[in-house]
């Protein structure tokens, strides 16, 4: 057994544990030594992996932080995020990855709301959470992950301070239907819901999607520019490579073109997982050459939003493979229906992952049959076990054995999905939901609008954006100073990511009798 793995829990009593098959099973069958993880300021091995989640195990054990009770990480995508995520689940404890992009007053919601004792937080992103640990009545313990020259602002506790003294812990037993994690997905209303999802759920997205559709290998370098905060980053970065014992190449930065053709060229990886609005911006890119970059390039894949057809034939054609397109939720925990290597028809969103089920069903929850077009509704073992504290929303949308997706659906008479939108307005922008009453909340806090409403347009890529009509209050006038104001209130108060990328003044909103806003009509009108 390698130097700091956990001792004293046999690989039998403690096989229940996710921790146990994605970390200790590479040491058993002499993996450990290979590299799990590469980031800017070093490697970090499966062997040593292994022993600093131990070690952030027992560190949490003496910060008195207790079984099932959560810590958020609030991490960029470095070495530290695999460790405390695994280091949490091997002592029982329920890590809770928070978006890295969220404002201030939304971060101090879902740190109130999942309730953590503990927060991780890389130093580049502590100033935000300061501003949100100052709404909260109970700060939770904050310690600071130092990244290169970054360092923990006077006061607070580092990583490495955590870490000090702390021998590595046993890990604890736990049942495969035990909670090992939260994700939290958006909602058709702007109250974020904290997604529980157990230790077998892991395991299940690489039986099906990881091992029969992307052919995950342990040769393989994966790089995922979606991010291991929500659900499509945390299965393509940690996952698939930690299921074969492969390697994952991680950018902290922001994925623009530029930082994701500098990783590609550097680290050659066989694997990239992207989004389209990213696959978009890198095709209208002079730096784009064939392989992206990485000579070693043989697969690439996309989900968060729906492919554009142009854009999945133009990356082959230029690039020289092919985009996997498919579609997963946060409830799902990854991509459930896609194409496939040797099955690849642009435009759609390809068939069933081997292992779910799905079907289509019509506005009286009758089930369709055939060339039919309805709500996606998806049956398969990885499936969360609920939303935290929303009881209602959980009953409608994990329907015994299947879950509602929310997503409307055409399947054609071959049996391939074709996407039609969101049955309850919702949007994703950049692979990330987008509630439309978020959007225009920010809106009309402004003094000069009196109404807005927000819809889903595509922009000259096929991709989708916020377009926000605003009736203004009487004696405002319109301005692009007005517009300009309006798109940087959006992104301080609802996310960067939200802001409308159109902003259109109308006299009145279409509305039905009792005054609800009528999406179809604008949805029209843009």
């Amino acid at each position: 057994m390698p130097e700091g793995s956990a001792k004293g829990t046999g690989a039998d009593e403690a096989a229940g544990n996710a921790a146990s098959w994605f970390i200790d099973r590479h040491g058993r069958e002499g993996r450990g030594e290979r590299i799990a993880f590469i980031d800017p300021w070093r490697r970090l091995t499966y062997a040593g992996l292994q022993a600093e989640a131990a070690r952030f195990a027992a560190s949490l054990a003496m910060a008195g932080i207790r079984r099932e009770q959560r810590i958020a990480l609030i991490l960029r995508d470095s070495c530290a995020f695999p460790v405390a995520f695994w280091g949490a689940l091997w002592a029982g404890i329920v890590p809770v990855p928070l978006n890295t992009l969220l404002p201030p007053p939304l971060l101090a919601a879902l740190l109130a709301d999942c309730r953590a004792g503990l927060v991780l937080v890389s130093a580049p992103l502590y100033p935000a959470l300061a501003l949100a640990l100052a709404a909260l009545a109970a700060p939770p313990l904050v310690v600071i992950v130092e990244e290169g020259a970054d360092k923990a602002p006077a006061g607070l506790q580092s990583l490495a301070d955590f870490l000090a003294g702390a021998a590595p812990a046993p890990m604890v037993a736990a049942s495969p239907d035990e909670v090992a994690f939260w994700l939290y997905s958006s909602g058709s209303t702007s109250t974020p819901k904290g997604t529980k999802h157990v230790h077998a759920s892991l395991r299940a997205t690489y039986e099906t999607y990881g091992r029969q559709v992307l052919g995950i290998a342990p040769d393989d370098l994966m790089f995922s520019a979606a991010k291991l905060f929500f659900a499509y980053g945390l299965g393509n970065a940690m996952t698939f490579p930690m299921a074969v014992g492969a390697t994952t190449v991680l950018l902290p930065e922001r994925p623009t073109p530029e930082q994701v053709f500098a990783v590609l060229s550097a680290h050659q990886p066989s694997i990239f997982g992207g989004v389209p609005t990213l696959y978009a911006a890198m095709l209208a890119h002079p730096g784009l050459t064939p392989g992206a970059g990485s000579p070693r390039l043989r697969r690439a894949i996309s989900a968060g939003e729906p492919l554009p057809e142009r854009i999945g034939r133009e990356w082959r054609q230029r690039v020289g493979v092919d985009i996997l397109d498919g579609i997963g939720s946060t409830e799902m925990l990854h991509i459930f229906l896609s194409n496939r290597p040797d099955d690849i028809r642009h435009g759609t969103t390809g068939r069933a992952v081997p292992g779910y089920d799905l079907k289509l069903l019509d506005e009286q929850d009758h089930e369709l049959s055939g060339v039919a077009e309805g709500e996606l509704l998806v049956r398969g073992a990885s499936a969360a076990d609920g939303y935290w504290n929303q009881r209602d929303k959980s009953r409608r949308t994990f329907a015994g054995e299947w879950t509602r997706t929310g997503d409307t659906y055409a399947r054609d008479a071959e049996g391939y999905y074709h996407y039609r939108g969101r049955a309850d307005d919702m949007m994703k922008v950049s692979g990330i939901w987008v509630s439309p009453f978020e959007v225009e909340a920010a809106l009309v806090e402004h003094p000069a609008i009196l109404e807005a409403a927000v819809v889903g347009h595509e922009d000259a890529d096929g991709l989708i954006k916020p377009r926000a009509f605003v009736v203004l209050r009487e004696g405002a006038t319109a301005s692009p100073d007005l517009v300009a104001a309006l798109r940087t209130l959006v992104k301080e108060r609802a996310g960067p990511w939200k802001y409308p990328r159109w902003i259109e003044i109308v006299p009145e909103l279409p509305k039905t009798a009792t005054g609800k806003i009528q999406r179809f009509k604008l949805r029209d009108l843009a």
